[in-house]
């Protein structure tokens, strides 16, 4: 337990400056009382955030190497390489073995799909009934997994939920707090491959493993295919991809599976670069858009390939960014003030999932979860623990670079630059506390992407986010 101990308020530079020019307004023989000081008025009620910080270009302007390449293209390749063959939280499918077991399956089912410890209720703010449990432990039909099944292969069709359990009831753990789903687990998106693994009771869920993680997906949102054409998809010709924060495919009332579909950030779609561009797409000329092809699922549940409008006025590109600090940065910013939508609840995203399709656009893997991300061996970790002070701490702070991601216990931020011996952050938040100039703790809802300093920023009345870092991680050329 830590020990509270008096607190001695820091004045921030700002506050200093502020202070300095009050007094040399004064009248001759005043003193520091009579100044008529009121600190700046923080944007948003944010903390030392000024308007002017919610522009990348202005954390842009202050770097001298804005466009420096931080890893190239053979770099990202190289560093790929390294996060699936050092990290375990990467799975590779096509090394997963044609037959899998009852033993291997089971085993990754339980991994994931245990019931929480703590009392859930439901969106009415009721317990969820003990027959409510039964009846979605039954739906893992664990005991109809056959003592050897074939594996088979899929796309992802539409961006859908990964949940820990074969359904869409959702759960919470404190009444009246519906944003935090505890059966949510992720997402996955349009063309995303997936191994399959086993079905639920009621025939409308499928367990898969995905590259980065493994999880319950309906089963309307996969298309099984062979895994030539799985693997295969969107690894040849020309592509676009997802520079925006998302994307969405033309309206079509005749393809209404690919109609107004959202893609993500860092999605990579092919594009039917042969295609007449006076010859209509599902009844719209293709001339203003990009012909691309995207995953269906055939009512058997096969998959096919179909062509689809990407209007060329939504953010694509024909290949990922240069990783440089400036791309970092817009990137980052592109998502400021959307909603905090817990394991990519919401169509949105959380802390992590944002760290995930920022580096997405530039072709970069990283894992999933902040657990994982926090310890990954592929990136350049810098380690903390309970017996670093806070001098180790405050000094690694301070020679952060922009992109370098912070790690506290359930929570990653991404840097975007120092400004008056402070360090800012941009990050996908629930919340955030801070001290007010009244001395008492203040308690934000953020509650989305928003810009903030690190130094104030307070995980108890006695304990910063500083104190409680647990890793530092880099993503750059690997240091000795």
């Amino acid at each position: 337990m830590i020990q509270a101990s008096p607190r001695r308020p820091v004045r921030p530079a700002w506050l200093a400056r502020a202070l300095l020019v009050a007094l040399t307004l004064l009248p001759a023989g005043a003193t520091w009382a009579d100044a008529p000081f009121a600190p700046p008025a923080a944007f948003g009620g944010v903390t030392e955030l000024r308007e002017a910080y919610l522009d990348p270009a202005f954390w842009a302007a202050r770097l001298p190497d804005a466009n420096r390449v931080i890893l190239d293209r053979a770099g990202i390749a190289a560093q790929n390489s390294r996060m699936r063959a050092e990290d375990d939280s990467i799975h590779d499918l096509r090394a997963l073995p044609a037959q899998l077991t009852r033993a291997r399956v089971l085993a990754d089912i339980q991994a994931l799909s245990r019931w929480p410890t703590k009392p859930l209720f439901g969106e009415d703010e009721q317990p969820i009934p003990a027959t409510a449990r039964t009846a979605i432990e039954a739906n893992l039909a664990l005991a109809a997994i056959p003592a050897e099944r074939p594996l088979q292969y899929g796309l992802v069709t539409h961006r859908a939920a990964l949940r820990a359990f074969p359904t869409a009831l959702r759960v919470f753990t404190a009444q009246g707090d519906t944003d935090i789903d505890r059966f949510q687990e992720s997402a996955l998106f349009p063309g995303d491959a997936v191994a399959v693994l086993h079905e639920s009771a009621d025939g409308e869920w499928l367990f898969v493993t995905s590259e980065r993680y493994s999880a319950w997906i309906e089963k309307r949102f996969v298309g099984i295919g062979s895994a030539d054409t799985v693997f295969g998809y969107g690894q040849h010709g020309p592509y676009r991809v997802v520079t925006g924060a998302t994307a969405f495919t033309a309206f079509t009332p005749e393809e209404p599976r690919v109609s107004r579909l959202q893609l993500e950030m860092g999605v990579r779609v092919p594009v039917l670069a042969d295609w007449p561009l006076n010859q209509t797409v599902n009844g719209q000329q293709a001339h203003a858009a990009h012909v691309v092809q995207l995953p269906v699922r055939h009512a058997d549940g096969t998959l096919a390939l179909v062509p689809a409008l990407l209007p060329r006025s939504q953010d694509t590109a024909s290949d990922y960014l240069p990783l440089t600090p400036r791309n970092v940065l817009t990137q980052a910013f592109k998502f400021l003030g959307e909603r905090y939508g817990w394991g990519h609840s919401y169509d949105t995203r959380d802390c992590s999932g944002f760290v995930s399709e920022i580096y997405r656009s530039f072709g970069v893997l990283v894992p999933r979860n902040t657990s994982a991300q926090a310890v990954s061996p592929a990136l350049d970790r810098i380690a903390f623990s309970d017996k670093d002070g806070k001098a180790r701490r405050n000094a690694a702070v301070q020679q952060l670079q922009v992109g370098d991601l912070v790690y506290i216990p359930g929570h990653v931020m991404v840097t975007i630059g120092q400004l008056d011996g402070q360090t800012w952050m941009i990050h996908d938040t629930a919340g955030g506390s801070w001290f007010g100039h009244d001395g008492n703790r203040v308690q934000a809802h953020l509650n989305g992407v928003s810009v903030t300093p690190l130094q104030p920023m307070m995980a108890s009345d006695t304990v910063s986010y500083i104190d409680r870092i647990t890793n530092i991680q880099r993503i750059r050329p690997q240091t000795p």
